[in-house]
């Protein structure tokens, strides 16, 4: 891959970190201890039973919607320091090369399309 190619992933990865980091501070609060690791507030909604029921509902989604933006932050983050070590562009599964197209899509990608797709394909195991 090019420097210019690679110098433009870098800039994407870098407002993705940051538009997920604002993102993920609007309802939950980073970690002290792990960085890049986020705790959902609780929200205070009142005292009053259905005040109660609507903070329960609201906290559950606030989980759902912060594991998801923390585990691509996590994945944005993981690709940012594969650049720095010169290691950015090779599959976590066969170290074959990524395809630059995929990784002008998703910056973030750490596996290619074959391994993806064979993955994907997987029954899942619960």
């Amino acid at each position: 891959m090019n420097k210019k190619t690679l110098n433009l992933i870098k800039e994407k990865l870098l407002k993705e970190k940051a538009r997920l980091a604002k993102e993920l501070g609007q309802f939950a609060s980073e970690s002290k201890k792990v960085k890049h690791d986020y705790d959902a507030d609780f929200p205070d909604m009142g005292d009053k039973e259905d005040e109660n029921a609507l903070e329960v509902a609201a906290y559950g989604d606030r989980l759902t919607l912060e594991r998801t933006l923390e585990k691509k932050l996590q994945d944005v983050v993981s690709a940012l320091e594969k650049i720095e070590k010169g290691q950015y562009g090779v599959c976590k599964y066969c170290g074959q090369e990524i395809d630059e197209k995929r990784l002008l899509a998703r910056p973030e990608s750490g596996a290619c399309v074959s391994c993806k797709a064979e993955l994907q394909s997987r029954p899942k195991i619960v």
